[in-house]
C-alpha cells in the first residue's frame, strides 16, 4: 500500500510540475506578445505625429517636397501593413522611416525660421521621445523573447513546450546600416 502512495505522490508531483511549466510558458509567450504591442503603440504614436510635423515643415521648405512626400509615403506604408507581417518586417520599415525623419530634422538647419518655430520644436521633441520609447520597447521585446526562447529550449520545460506547440520567436535585429561605424571628420 505504501508503494502505491509513493507512486501516486510521484505522479501528482509530475502532473503539478507539468501544469506549472505549461502555465509558465503561456505567461512568457504572452509577455512576448505584450512587448510587441508596446512597440506597436509607439509606432502608431509616431505615425500620428508625422502629419503634423510635415505640415509644419511644408510652410518653410516648399522646395523640399520630395523629402516630405517620401516621409508621408513611408508612414502610410507602415500604417497599412496590418497584423499579418512579422515584427522584423515592421521594424525594418520603421527603421527606414526613422532615417527619413532625420532628413526632415536636418532641414531645420537650413531654415532658421523653422528651427525657431515652437510647433516644429515641440513636434521634434515629441518624435525624439517616441523614438526613445521605441528603442526601449525593442529592448524589452528582445529581452522577453530571449527569456521565452531559453525556457522552451531548456530541459525539462522543452518537453512541455514540444507537447504544447510552443515555438521559438525571432529577436528584432539591428539593421546593417545602423551597425556601421560612423565616420568622423574634423
Amino acid at each position: 500500500m505504501t508503494i502505491l502512495y509513493i507512486i501516486l505522490g510521484i505522479v501528482a508531483v509530475l502532473i503539478i510540475w507539468a501544469i506549472a511549466s505549461y502555465n509558465g510558458l503561456v505567461q512568457q509567450k504572452n509577455w512576448v506578445k505584450e512587448a510587441w504591442s508596446q512597440i506597436d503603440v509607439q509606432l502608431q504614436r509616431r505615425n500620428d505625429l508625422i502629419p503634423n510635423l510635415v505640415e509644419t515643415v511644408k510652410g518653410y521648405a516648399k522646395h523640399e517636397q520630395d523629402t516630405l512626400t517620401q516621409v508621408i509615403a513611408m508612414r502610410n506604408q507602415i500604417a497599412n501593413m496590418g497584423s499579418n507581417v512579422s515584427p522584423q518586417e515592421k521594424m525594418d520599415a520603421s527603421n527606414q522611416l526613422t532615417g527619413a525623419l532625420k532628413t526632415i530634422f536636418a532641414l531645420a538647419e537650413s531654415y532658421p525660421e523653422l528651427k525657431a518655430n515652437t510647433s516644429f520644436l515641440n513636434l521634434q521633441e515629441e518624435l525624439t521621445n517616441t523614438e526613445n520609447k521605441i528603442s526601449y520597447s525593442r529592448q524589452l521585446y528582445n529581452s522577453s523573447v530571449a527569456k521565452y526562447n531559453i525556457s522552451i529550449q531548456s530541459i525539462p520545460t522543452n518537453i512541455i513546450a514540444g507537447f504544447g506547440g510552443f515555438t521559438k520567436e525571432d529577436l528584432l535585429e539591428t539593421p546593417v546600416e545602423a551597425r556601421k561605424v560612423p565616420e568622423v571628420k574634423f
